[in-house]
């Protein structure tokens, strides 16, 4: 079992100083607006969810230490031990976006996660649809985003959840691991948040100075997923299932299946999705 010393709790003032703007001794030009750490709370969405009225309020980030209300997709709980993980959500308006894009944002945020963890951690980290992050396909990272509203201005609030140090007995599932368990180059949460945190803004600038055109981001994902081309198992709302080989990434963000037998392919915009063995 790690002890404190092992995972000491995150530095915010130095935090605030790399990544918000207007702090004294920082980056004047830094993408965010506030950012706060907590020591406990439920959920980091949930937090900010309930602050969304306040149209003031943009670019905000709140991190635990510790969540006890956790969620994923699906309503899934998400729990890890004291300061074990990167629990982070920030709030995002998005002015003249389509709301019909809305559903590009966790795959951004996906996009991000992969690119900052190879470089500060250097781990081999990948796509698995939608927004999943693998290593070694064991799952090291999710995400989740939650609409705040849809006008005048559209926004989300989007959480990442990210396995630093957690020991094997600690994972939830077997099929999880964490930057520890992964052999990866730093631990250092302090270090991932500000690497991830960087290519969240850098990846959101893009979109949005592009017009919010998803063609530039699409071709991002595509090229970080690791679903594609993968024989799959989709386990869709309502109960049913499709087996089959996932062959791309549609402009709408939905996974595309060839189902076997030669049958046409079909567009799946909601599932789980199961990598499967040459065996099963």
């Amino acid at each position: 079992m790690y002890t404190d010393l092992n995972r000491p709790p995150l530095v915010v003032d130095a935090l605030r100083r790399a990544l918000v703007r207007g702090t004294a001794g920082g980056d004047p030009d830094a993408f965010y607006s506030s950012l706060d750490v907590v020591t406990e709370t439920g959920s980091t969405n949930a937090d900010l969810l309930a602050r969304a009225a306040d149209s003031a309020l943009d670019r905000a980030v709140l991190i635990s230490e510790f969540q006890d209300h956790g969620r994923g997709r699906h309503a899934r709980s998400w729990v890890a031990p004291p300061r074990s993980a990167v629990s982070v959500s920030v709030l995002l308006r998005m002015p003249g976006i389509d709301p019909a894009d809305l559903g590009w944002l966790p795959l951004l945020a996906g996009v991000a996660t992969v690119d900052a963890l190879r470089a500060v951690a250097e781990v081999d980290a990948v796509l698995k649809w939608p927004n999943d992050v693998l290593i070694g396909g064991l799952k090291v990272a999710g995400i989740l985003a939650e609409v705040a509203a849809t006008a005048p201005v559209p926004s989300v609030v989007l959480g990442i959840g990210l396995n630093v140090s957690l020991t094997e007995s600690e994972l939830p599932v077997p099929t999880a691991t964490s930057l520890a368990l992964a052999g990866a180059a730093t631990t250092d949460r302090d270090t991932v948040v500000r690497a991830l945190l960087r290519a969240l803004a850098s990846e959101w600038t893009k979109w949005h100075r592009n017009g919010w055109d998803t063609t530039a981001l699409a071709a991002a994902y595509r090229e970080r997923c690791a679903t594609i081309g993968q024989r799959v198992r989709a386990e869709l709302p309502g109960g049913g299932e499709l087996l089959g080989t996932a062959s791309g990434i549609d402009a709408q963000g939905r996974i595309v299946i060839d189902p076997a037998g030669g049958r046409e392919p079909v567009a799946v915009s909601a599932g789980d999705i199961t990598h499967l063995r040459p065996q099963e």
